[in-house]
This record gives C-alpha cells, structure tokens and sequence, in this order.
C-alpha cells in the first residue's frame, strides 16, 4: 500500500518544488516537534486558489497543505509545484509534511527522541482564552527596531527587490524574486519578468496571494497590543485553540490526541498523548506564533508595517533570545528560536538588518535533515523601471 513516505521518497526524482515549498514544508515540520501529538494529518486541510507568473506560462494550482493543531490554516502557498502536472502544490508540500510529521512522532517514543529532549522553561499559565506575553528586556531591542524602521524614508526608488535564495543542504532548491512597492502591493515569481507580467495581471500578492490573512494580522500588530497582536495572528491562522476557555480547549486537545494516535499505531509507533496543561498550550501558542509570524515576515519582507508587527509579535516570544552581530560589515540583529520553541529538538535563526528590520537570512535546523538556508538581497528600484 502506498502511503506518505512511499510518495514523498517518489518526489526525489521530480523537479524541485517551486519558490518556498520546501520552507513551508519545513515550518510544518517545525511546528509538528513542537507537540507531534496534536498534529491533525488527516482533515487538518484547506484548499485556496493560488496563481504565480512563470518564465513560460500562468500555473493556476489548488494549495492543500497539512498543518499542526490548525483545523483550516490560511493555506500560505503563492506557488505550483512542477511535477509534470501529477501533483499540485499542496499534495507535494501536505505529502512531505505528513511523512515528516509522522517520522517525529514516531521519534517521541525511542530513547533520546523528542521527549527526551522536552526539557525547557515553561511559559506561565494562560489566562482562559487568550495568549500570555513575555516582555522581556532581552528581546526589547526589537520593539524599540519595530518603532524605528516605520519612521525610515528610503532614499531612493519607489519599490523593494527582494532575491531569496534557497538552499537546502548544499543544493539550490529555488531563486525568488519579489518586489515590494511603497504602495503595499507585492509582485512575486522566478524572474524580474515574471513579477513585470504579475504586474500587469494586477496580481498583488498582499491582497489576494495565500499569505495574506497572514500579512494582514502583521500589519495590524504594528499598532496593537502584544496581548491582542497575537490573538489576532493565531486567529489568522486559524488555531483551533486560540479564544477557547480551557474546558473546550481541553476537548480540542484531546481529540486531537486521539486522532493522532491511530495515525501513529498505524505506522508501528508508540508514542503517549500529551495531557493538556495550560503551560502546554501556551508552548504551542508560542511554536504557532513564530511559524505564522516568520511566514508572514518572508512574504512580506518589504513592507514596513509588516516587519514591525513580526518584530512585535516575536519580542512576545520567551523561548526567543536577540544579539547585536554584523554580517558583511553591516550591523544585523540575530533573532534565535531555540528548541524549547519546537519542543527540544532543532532551531531557527533570523539574520536581520539593525536599520531597516529586512531579512537577511534566515537558518533552519531540523534533526535528521540537512540545514535550510534562505539568503536575502535586498534593494531600492523604480517599478516602471524594471
């Protein structure tokens, strides 16, 4: 019979998947070691329409993907997957994050695997329904960046061009293009022309692209209140947890618990549920809240009031730690989530400009899996120059 580790080993002979597949798949991984043994694989879908200009000709693909403790995520797919046509982006993100969702939760059960590796402050206890802020001094300098960079005028241009690079392992999985106006409107595909075409298909990504409820919710940050900025961000992303009193979200849990398990005995899998505890809830609001925040921030790189809503939601986060570093001779900041942010295992690390708060990379770590990197260049352009 063939199920997701039979067809996610098929798509080692396909073409790549196209701009940031692969990192979404891996921030669904990423958000699975949090707590594997919430992870809804069969239902926890959502379908979108998504459309991306390409160097040939328009892919129109239905995005399906798998995602942890989301009963219908935002979907955040901008792009197709070209596989001859015989998957769409979905199948091939949702089929990838399926096989390594369950390789985690199997993991839970061996010695040394993630409940071993569980050990980590915990957040305190949330009040019913709603999500706890850490305000750290720790993590202040990027509340006071956030407050900086929306007082910033560029010098030059009327657009941001942002270049990302991906590379998974040692090998270049895909190049992005995207351009950012001063007018909020975002243009995306695998070329300058690409974007030339989107612009002219009026294909602005901020507003009808699969990230934008997600952008939306970051926009709105900037001007809010930690407390609500992250309300509103899990509800972006549709948490299923998030505005619950704790008896109904314990039911939610527990459910969710159980599905898990026939998933995990089907597989030859041993792993215990997780009992519901409101530290562990808010260790799982935290684990959304950097999933969805830092989805948002690359999608929307360019827009200023998305950078300062991520910063702010991030600064909320207390398994996050900040440093002053320089990369190439300029001053960045390095955000790091930790383990106790994916439930002892792996990390990410957030390379940013310390004046404008863009990307400059962004390193992923996922045990049993070669590292990610995306590199970022950025720089100011006129559109009708392009």
């Amino acid at each position: 019979m063939t199920d997701e580790l039979d067809l996610i080993g098929a798509l080692g002979s396909a073409e790549p998947l196209r701009p940031e597949a692969y990192q979404r798949a891996r921030a669904v991984l990423r958000a699975a070691m949090a707590d594997p043994g919430t992870v809804r694989l069969l239902g926890a879908t959502s379908a979108e329409d998504t459309t991306m200009e390409t160097s040939s000709t328009m892919e129109t693909t239905t995005t399906t993907t798998t995602t942890r403790d989301h009963e219908s995520s935002p979907a955040p797919q901008r792009r197709g997957i070209g596989i001859a046509g015989r998957l769409g982006i979905g199948a091939g993100v949702g089929v990838a994050a399926a096989a390594a969702v369950v390789a985690v939760a199997l993991s839970s059960s061996a010695p040394g695997g993630m409940e071993a590796g569980k050990a980590g402050k915990d957040s305190s206890a949330a009040t019913p329904g709603s999500t706890t802020v850490d305000g750290s001094a720790e993590r202040a300098p990027l509340m006071t960046l956030a407050g900086s960079i929306t007082t910033v005028t560029p010098a030059a241009g009327d657009a941001w061009l942002v270049k990302a690079t991906q590379i998974h392992g040692t090998k270049t999985m895909q190049v992005v293009y995207t351009l950012y106006t001063d007018g909020h409107a975002i243009y995306t595909g695998n070329s300058v022309q690409d974007i030339k075409r989107a612009i002219a298909r009026h294909q602005d990504q901020m507003t009808d692209g699969g990230y934008a409820p997600l952008l939306k919710a970051a926009v709105a940050a900037a001007d809010s209140s930690p407390a609500d900025g992250r309300t509103r961000m899990l509800k972006a992303a549709k948490d299923p947890l998030v505005g619950l009193d704790p008896a109904a979200q314990k039911a939610v849990w527990d459910k969710q618990q159980a599905d898990v398990q026939v998933i995990i005995k089907q597989k030859g899998g041993n792993a215990e549920p997780k009992p519901y505890s409101p530290q562990a809830v808010e260790r799982h609001f935290d684990n959304a809240l950097w999933t969805y925040s830092t989805q948002a921030l690359s999608a929307g790189n360019g827009n200023t009031q998305v950078r300062a809503g991520v910063l702010r939601l991030l600064s909320t986060i207390s398994a996050v730690s900040v440093e002053n570093s320089t990369t190439h001779g300029k001053a960045t900041l390095t955000i790091t989530a930790g383990p106790e942010v994916f439930g002892g295992e792996g990390s990410e690390v957030l390379t940013i400009d310390a004046t404008t708060g863009m990307l400059v990379k962004d390193v992923s770590t996922v045990p049993g899996l070669p590292p990610a990197s995306t590199t970022y260049e950025s720089s100011r352009v006129t559109k009708v120059d392009l």
